[in-house]
């Protein structure tokens, strides 16, 4: 299934020319012919709309209509068992690629909280008993 979302983020990135190289229109139809028909259809009718037909999940959202997605749908994403569409959009659903493991795993330094202070307490002795 990954590589179904790679071919439509390719082609997405080529109709949308977010790439500096510029695509012929034989890499467009190799990528096309890789993408099963169903799904291509669903995306071409995205595009025809002026949408993008590939949203990214951040923080279990939707970065094309920015709404919250059910665990479910994020959970499916990341086994990557099956591809999954935003339930609000339309557009499918993919994950971002994770960075490197040695970028990661660098720990923020940690930050020390300054000591509690006692609080003061009020003189019982304005109190008359």
């Amino acid at each position: 299934m990954n590589d179904l979302l790679t071919n439509l983020l390719k082609l997405q990135a080529f109709e949308f020319n977010e790439t500096a190289q510029k695509a012929s229109e034989a890499e467009i139809a190799e990528l096309k012919a890789k993408i099963p028909q169903p799904i291509l259809c669903h995306y071409e009718r995205l595009v025809a709309r002026g949408k993008k037909g590939v949203a990214l999940v951040r923080n279990q959202v939707c970065t094309g209509c920015h709404m919250r997605l059910p665990i479910g749908t994020v959970n499916t994403l990341m086994q990557g068992q099956d591809i999954q569409l935003c339930d609000s959009c339309g557009r499918y659903l993919c994950l971002p690629v994770e960075a490197p493991a040695s970028e990661s795993q660098a720990t923020p330094e940690s930050v020390s909280k300054p000591p509690k202070r006692s609080r003061k307490r009020k003189a019982l002795a304005s109190i008359p008993v």
